[in-house]
């Protein structure tokens, strides 16, 4: 059977049909004209957000002299990339990192398996009296934690434990607890009860339905408070200078307070460089994960 096709009828895609709109030259200048606020809005976000690294990673090849007599912003006179070396030395940096991680991992662990849990249970689960409890972990975000320094040190002195890692990881899942709850509460809300509702009829107990369900659909919110809070909890200085107690337990920020002298004098810069050691660190580590981060900024806005 053959079938006949009218040409009148018939749609001819010759080359032409598929070339590029080619603009007139009085378009093309157009077009760039109205580009360039675009362009000169996304070189000056780029400069304010360069120099700054710029400015710290000069000044970290300079002596204090250097430093001292010659405006901030100038290349060295000499460049000292020794100061990285004194810089690790001096700060003890190896070891202020590693009690940084020690601090710093086991607190995300609960912050993210607590908080994670606390806002399942607000905002999936129906129960009396949760809008009170959404409220009382609201109001834990009000308190300054200037206020209950003393209390929790005498807390832990009384406790035997002030002198280990133990009160700064309880410390900082504590603050970092309502945030999270908040935030949670907040993405688990864009998440449609039917989901849960189904797992609920197939068998899932409410445990099963939070880690096979919630949890892993939860994956880029989890991302995005885990590099909240660790920022938080990375650049601390209060709770960790006051609670660290013995200088082996010293973390990251309270290492960079031994680059200061006798008499208040600082050896700037094997500073900046240690500065520049754990700025670039963490500035890698958000690179790598600063798509997730994006993509669970944006879940919790889709429903509010």
């Amino acid at each position: 059977m053959t079938s006949i096709l009218d040409p009148e009828t018939t749609a001819v895609h010759t080359p032409r049909a598929f070339e590029p709109h080619r603009r007139t030259p009085a378009q093309a200048v157009v077009h760039v004209l109205r580009r360039i606020p675009t362009w000169l809005t996304i070189t000056f976000l780029l400069v304010v957000t360069a120099y700054p690294l710029f400015w710290m990673v000069i000044n970290s090849l300079k002596t204090n002299a250097d430093f001292l007599s010659n405006p901030s912003y100038a290349f060295p006179e000499e460049w000292h990339w020794e100061n990285y070396v004194i810089a690790w030395e001096t700060g003890n940096l190896a070891t202020t990192i590693s009690n940084s991680l020690i601090v710093t991992i086991p607190s995300l662990i609960l912050i993210v398996l607590l908080g994670t849990a606390a806002g399942y249970a607000l905002e999936i689960l129906v129960f009396k009296g949760r809008a009170m409890v959404l409220l009382i972990f609201l109001a834990g975000i009000m308190i300054p934690g200037q206020m209950i320094v003393l209390p929790l040190f005498n807390a832990f002195f009384k406790l035997g434990i002030n002198n280990s890692y133990l009160p700064m990881i309880m410390i900082y899942t504590a603050a970092g607890l309502p945030l999270t709850v908040f935030m949670m509460a907040t993405y688990f809300r864009a998440i449609p009860r039917e989901i849960f509702e189904a797992a609920t009829i197939d068998g899932a107990s409410m445990t099963r339905a939070f880690f096979a369900i919630g949890f892993p659909m939860m994956r880029n919110a989890v991302i995005t408070v885990a590099i909240v809070q660790f920022f938080l909890i990375w650049n601390d200085l209060l709770i960790a200078l006051i609670f660290g107690g013995k200088r082996s337990l010293n973390t990251i920020q309270v290492g960079l307070l031994n680059f200061s002298g006798e008499y208040g004098a600082i050896n700037y810069g094997p500073l900046f460089a240690a500065i520049c050691i754990t700025t670039f660190g963490i500035l890698i580590l958000y690179l790598f994960l600063n798509q997730r981060i994006m993509k669970g900024l944006a879940a919790g806005a889709v429903k509010g």
